[in-house]
């Protein structure tokens, strides 16, 4: 089994090596050039797409809007590019959200109130939103790689419970906050930028070099391809799926506490509804296979820009509202069709037997 692995690991893993790989494909070219066409629209639409101006210390203009509107997602799509890597699928990630997000505000609000313990300060209630969501990629990640239940329907569980536990710790209410730390992670300012850019940026560079400095990110692609023909290659599979889970797990908490932050509130029912589906959806777009294997968190994060850029075009354009959902599936359709090898040779042989 093992001497199965090597052949199919070179048919389907890309280039290991730090900084190469799925960057050398067409696909990288494809998803950027949608990436740029998309704006290009954008700048058709509205003159002033590109301007930015300071204010009050705060650069203001759509790149930034799209930027730091993109903050949520992004953190998704790391650990949800890693748990696809693996032949998984996380469908709780917006549950996660608003547990992580509800259990930091009720602490917020105790340590408002007068609450003196180390626990509730606001440094330490951000660790341990962070590790109540490693504590949910645990779970999912028994509940797939030692339980063997499948990903979808293993984190389907906690996807349709994890919004009753986020009301139960509530009491069904929506709680706000004023504390400026807890604030700071979704609208700070530093530097002129939005504090949630640096959020994701660093997530992703440390997420990045962890899977491309180290075996990791080799693990995880052998995983994916033939989890068996692995295990019996000497690899943990179960420990990879467990640490996969869990790194989306935490990216799920961080982003859940940037919503938090934003609007100064935690909102049990709304808090990372429909997210888990974006963060999908800008993986496909990046070209992580959904079969496992091959991955790319770089180009994930371009997919991610890609629907944050195709929401801010369709906001700027004042199209009606009933009709934004329709245009966005159509232009995504269209970039994955863009991407898709066999639909542009098809398209090619089309226009060459017409000419």
């Amino acid at each position: 089994m093992s001497e199965q692995l090597i052949p199919r690991l070179r048919n389907r893993v890309v280039d290991p090596r730090p900084g190469r790989g799925v960057w050398h494909s067409h696909r990288a070219v494809w998803t950027v050039l949608a990436l740029l066409l998309i704006l290009i629209a954008n700048r058709l639409i509205s003159a002033n797409f590109f301007s930015i101006t300071m204010v009050n210390g705060r650069l203001i203009g759509s790149l930034i809007t799209i930027l730091d509107g993109s903050a949520p997602i992004m953190l998704l799509s790391i650990g949800m590019t890693l748990v696809i890597a693996t032949k998984g699928v996380d469908l709780s990630v917006g549950a996660v959200m608003a547990i992580c997000a509800s259990a930091a505000v009720v602490m917020v609000n105790r340590y408002e109130a007068g609450a003196t313990e180390f626990y509730y300060t606001p440094g330490v209630i951000i660790l341990l939103a962070v590790g109540l969501g490693a504590l949910c990629g645990l779970w999912n990640g028994i509940l797939v790689a030692v339980i063997n239940i499948q990903p979808i329907i293993a984190t389907l569980i906690l996807m349709i419970s994890g919004r009753g536990i986020a009301q139960m710790i509530t009491s069904g209410q929506s709680p706000t906050f004023t504390n400026d730390t807890l604030a700071f992670i979704g609208r700070g300012v530093l530097f002129g930028l939005p504090f949630p850019i640096y959020l994701y940026l660093a997530v992703l560079i440390v997420v990045f070099l962890l899977v491309r400095r180290t075996a990791l990110g080799l693990l995880i692609e052998s995983v994916g391809v033939n989890a068996r023909a692995s295990y019996y290659a000497g690899i943990n599979a179960a420990l990879v799926k467990i640490l996969v889970y869990m790194v989306s797990g935490m990216c799920a908490a961080l982003a859940g506490l940037v919503i938090a932050g934003e609007v100064k509130s935690a909102d049990p029912h709304k808090n990372g509804e429909f997210a888990e589906l974006d963060a999908i959806l800008a993986v496909v777009i990046g070209g992580t296979s959904l079969s496992g294997g091959r991955f790319s968190l770089v180009l994930s994060a371009l997919g991610v820009l890609i629907i944050q850029s195709l929401l801010t075009g369709l906001y700027v354009s004042k199209l009606h509202p009933t009709a934004n959902l329709v245009v966005k599936a159509i232009v995504v359709l269209l970039v994955l069709l863009l991407q898709s090898d066999e639909f542009r040779n098809r398209l090619t042989r089309l226009v060459r037997r017409s000419s």
